[in-house]
């Protein structure tokens, strides 16, 4: 039962930059036509492949199956090489077409990031009702993407927004609206977390603002307010969260966090221009595609009389270590077609039970088809189940500004995850190592600009900065969440690729809690708008003092400097 004289209204808004993927290998193809029947060979560095088949046949009025792509591996993607990867490729193969010789294409690292698009800019703006104790009962948010100067895949992206923007909490009245604005730059595309990292920023933006106008700590409103029992989410899909309170409950004591809290705030005492802060923020990312097709796989595993093994599947190896784990699969299920003739042979080499099992008329040949998850989503009633499963975690960091010039240094972060049951724990932590430093990325240091006429100004790595080694957190831990497990999924594991790059938000909040510190003990207001990512100077200017002031607020007029002397 709530009381109106309980009941509190804010409004508020948030602005996350854009991010360019930066992958290490640039877009690049190669196109080599065959010289019969128009059919021609591509190598191009693509997450989607069939997609660059499609796009090419169209564009030269050919079969497709006159067309073979092939992508060996791809030097990052993060989403940037789904459809941009073939535009190139259909450029070079009309090149290749007309003079009928092979022509490559790869772009510079500059004109990769002026053609390609990134990551879509988002702003936010709420309305969120809430009582005393900091419990959510009510909220209204809006959210305007960026798409650039197309669509590319700006839907799905909102969609996707939309449906995770709830994160790990549990709120009653939610109402959501997203809007794609068609503007004049280049177009934006998939990356990396697929919206989620910019629409559950907002989400935790709120519980940070209701923690400030509660004067409640920022860790009990936001475990108030986390999914506590079996639950359903805004668009009534059933939820277990019980390893989301175990990373959670984890995270707290592996990072020490209480006591690290009590220490912040002692440092912050003591020094008036220098702040710590220190901040957990949950995680729950829900794994899968709305169009049933997209969660459908294939695979194909020849063994040869040498010995050697064939791998064949249809996924693509961009550094997530999908080769890797698809062959542990393989050679678990050819294993035990072997099995019989291993027993017969226990002395034998893996040569010698190869050769047997092909002289006995055992198939060396092996298929997997996966059908995909039964996901649905009803956009007119707002329900469904577009998800199969969800991934769990938790981040503390700690982070130390200097009010003085806006830096800041990333002191500790702790990182539990709910990975399921690992396929390859190495291969994992790893992935959960690289999302969180790009989420830092994103969140704290990344920065586009563009000129009125939507060119991009920042671009290569003389003017686009992006993490570097002296970035990452001095103490670095991750840990995986034990006795975990995954029904719904091969091997009881769980996706772990994206997920964990919206934990460099913990980072943002600990600056934004250093520079509350900093705000209170200069009288100021506490609440305040930070937006992502918090750069240098956006830090500085938050940290108001008697330096910032003397900053003339009036355009600086330099019409004197430009004055011919008479």
């Amino acid at each position: 039962m709530y009381f109106l004289f309980d009941l509190h209204f804010e409004t508020g808004r948030v602005h996350i930059g854009g991010q360019e993927h930066f992958y290490m290998e640039t877009q690049s193809v190669l196109v080599i036509p065959k010289g019969e029947d128009k059919e021609i060979d591509i190598y191009v560095s693509s997450q989607h492949p069939a997609f660059t088949q499609e796009l090419v046949a169209s564009v030269l009025n050919i079969p497709s199956n006159r067309i073979m792509c092939h992508v060996k591996r791809v030097g990052g993607g993060f989403g940037g090489k789904i459809t941009k990867a073939a535009i190139l490729a259909a450029v070079t193969a009309v090149a290749a077409n007309k003079t009928g010789r092979a022509v490559r294409c790869v772009l510079d690292r500059a004109d990769d990031m002026l053609i390609t698009g990134g990551r879509h800019p988002f702003l936010g703006r709420y309305k969120v009702g809430f009582m005393n104790d900091g419990t959510i009962v009510a909220l209204s948010v809006e959210y305007y993407s960026n798409a650039g100067c197309t669509p590319d895949e700006s839907i799905a992206v909102m969609e996707n927004a939309l449906l995770r923007m709830d994160n790990a909490y549990k709120i009653p009245n939610l109402l959501c609206q997203g809007w794609v604005c068609k503007t004049n730059l280049p177009s934006n595309t998939a990356f990396r977390g697929f919206g989620f990292p910019q629409s559950a920023l907002v989400t935790e933006t709120v519980i940070t603002d209701v923690a400030i106008k509660t004067d409640l700590p920022q860790e009990e409103v936001r475990e108030r307010n986390m999914y506590k029992t079996f639950d359903e989410t805004h668009y009534k899909q059933e939820v277990d969260p019980g390893n989301l309170i175990r990373c959670w409950n984890e995270c707290m004591q592996k990072s020490c966090f209480h006591k690290r809290k009590m220490e912040v705030e002692e440092f912050n005492k003591h020094n008036y221009w220098r702040k710590k802060g220190i901040v957990v923020i949950p995680l729950k990312y829900s794994v899968g595609f709305q169009p049933m097709y997209l969660n459908q796989a294939a695979a194909l595993v020849h063994i040869y009389l040498d010995g050697h093994v064939l791998v064949t599947h249809g996924g693509v190896e961009l550094g997530q270590g999908i080769h890797t784990k698809i062959i542990q699969n393989a050679c678990e299920t050819l294993m035990k077609r072997l099995k019989p003739v291993m027993n017969k042979n226990p002395e034998g080499t893996w040569k010698d039970w190869v050769i047997l099992s092909f002289s006995s008329n055992i198939s060396l040949s092996a298929t997997g088809y996966f059908r995909g998850y039964k996901t649905n989503m009803d956009w007119e009633k707002g329900e469904g189940r577009p998800y199969e499963y969800s991934v769990f975690g938790a981040a503390c960091s700690e982070v130390e500004i200097d009010c003085l010039t806006g830096d800041h240094k990333n002191i500790r972060t702790d990182i539990v995850m709910d990975v399921g049951c690992s396929i390859n724990p190495a291969i994992d932590i790893g992935q959960i190592e690289g999302a969180f430093v790009q989420g830092l990325g994103l969140y704290t240091m990344e920065v586009l600009k563009y000129s009125p006429e939507g060119l991009l100004k920042t671009y290569g790595p003389n003017q686009y900065k992006i993490p570097a080694v002296c970035d990452i957190p001095e103490q670095f831990y991750v840990s995986l969440l034990s006795s975990s497990q995954n029904i719904n999924a091969i091997y009881s594991s769980k996706a772990i690729g994206e997920p964990a790059l919206f934990l460099g938000c913990s980072v943002f909040f600990a600056i934004k809690d250093a520079v509350a510190a900093a705000r209170k003990e200069r009288g100021l207001p506490r609440m305040f708008i930070l937006d992502s990512p918090a750069t240098p100077e956006g830090i500085r200017l938050a940290c108001i003092d008697q330096f910032t002031e003397m900053i003339s607020k009036n355009k600086p007029d330099f019409k004197h400097l430009c004055a011919v002397p008479s």
